[in-house]
This record gives structure tokens, sequence and C-alpha cells, in this order.
């Protein structure tokens, strides 16, 4: 595990800064975004039952020894993600705040339930799981996804999926509006039959969940990734 120094912006926009990855600092960044997920309730839910979301989330804390830091401004460490078979997209993008306005999902003719992850994705089983070395893709702006996605690739890194991306914005809102280190950004690890890729904006002021064309390029949306993912038996 490599000793990092790594600064961001957490959900209510104090300064949030890991000093080093020790074990012990990678626990008081995970606690936190667990308790932010029960904060916002997104916990307790029927589909998501505060037992099981307890006891998955003790599970998935035991694999941080095995993560691998950094130090990049325009990476975060790792995001604990949420599947949307636990908590709809609909609900989660309703707790992301930037500048007092909550987002939204909008992704009209489709739903996020359309989108599926793609061939050479193997997500973790069970409800959560964890990014490792996540980047908002500021490397793949103006570009157009399909060819981000081999790019991405390249690296041996992993396009995020739609679950991935609305989890990272949760925790992260802040990337959505700060121009240096991050961007807005698209979702190339999740398809349906035709060229639709789940894209995350600031529309008319608030946060989107909503769609781009995988040929079109835009340059104020690149493609997110992350090194690997890591869940409870993995």
């Amino acid at each position: 595990m490599d000793t990092t120094s790594i600064s961001y912006r957490t959900p209510d926009e104090t300064k949030h800064r890991i000093m080093t990855t020790t074990l012990r600092t990678l626990e008081l960044e995970y606690n936190r975004q667990i308790a932010h997920l029960e904060s916002i309730g997104l916990t307790g839910t029927t589909s998501l039952p505060i037992h099981s979301f307890r006891r998955q989330a003790r599970a998935l804390k035991r694999r941080l020894g095995d993560l691998v830091v950094r130090a990049r401004p325009d990476r975060l460490p790792f995001v604990v993600v949420v599947k949307q078979q636990a908590v709809p997209m609909e609900d989660a993008m309703a707790t992301v705040t930037i500048r007092g306005a909550s987002g939204i999902v909008n992704m009209d003719p489709v739903v996020p339930t359309d989108f599926h992850p793609i061939n050479r994705m193997a997500i973790p089983p069970g409800d959560l799981y964890l990014l490792e070395q996540v980047e908002s893709g500021r490397d793949t702006l103006d570009i157009r996804p399909e060819d981000a996605l081999r790019m991405i690739r390249a690296r041996r890194r992993s396009p995020l999926t739609i679950d991935e991306g609305v989890a990272l914005v949760v925790q992260f809102p802040h990337i959505l509006t700060d121009k240096r280190y991050f961007n807005c950004f698209q979702l190339p690890g999740s398809r349906r039959a035709d060229q639709r890729i789940p894209s995350i904006w600031i529309s008319y002021g608030r946060p989107r969940l909503g769609w781009c064309w995988n040929r079109n390029k835009h340059s104020w949306l690149g493609c997110a990734s992350c090194r690997r993912r890591l869940g409870t038996d993995s």
C-alpha cells in the first residue's frame, strides 16, 4: 500500500484530506461514506434493510487493506457503490445537491434500468462493493465515448457503469463543478441495445442523470473509469 496525500471536498463541501494510506485513514474515509449513505436515507429501505446494509458494509470494510492508492489530484482513492437493485437511481440522484439544487433523473425516452454492464465487465455480487482509483476522465474530454472506451482499456482500467457514476456523485458531488481536476462525465460501462451512453452533468442548474450518444464528443464530458472493483468475496 503506497503512502500518499490526497485532498478533496466531501458532500457538505468541507475540505477532506487523507494524509497517508494507512489502514486507519482508509477506514476513516470508509466510515464517512457509509455514514453518509445512512444519513441521506439510502439504507433501511424495503430492498436494502439496515441490517443487511450494515452486514455487507462490515464485510466490505475488510477489503480496505487490499486497496492500492496513489497520489493524483484528479483521482479519488475509492468509492462505495450501492447497486440500483438496492437503491433506485431516482432516489439516489435526489440526494445529490449542488448549490442548493437537488439531482434528477431525466433519461426520456429510456429509464436507468434499461442499461446493463457491457461485455467483459466483472461486477462483484451483493449490493455493495468498492471502486479503486476513480477518475472522471479529463483525458477523454472532447473524445467520442466509443474511442474513449478503447483508451480506458488500453490503460488497463475499467469504464464506470450507471450505478457507479451515481455512487460517485452521491459521495463527491463537487466533481461536477470542479473544473480544475474533475469534470462532468459519461458512463460507457453501461449500455442498452442502441448508441445511448448514461451521462451525468449539470442541466439547468441541477445535477442530472441523462444520456448522450456514443459517437458524439463533448468538450465538457469525459468518460469515467476505475482501476478495479473489490467485492466482499473477490
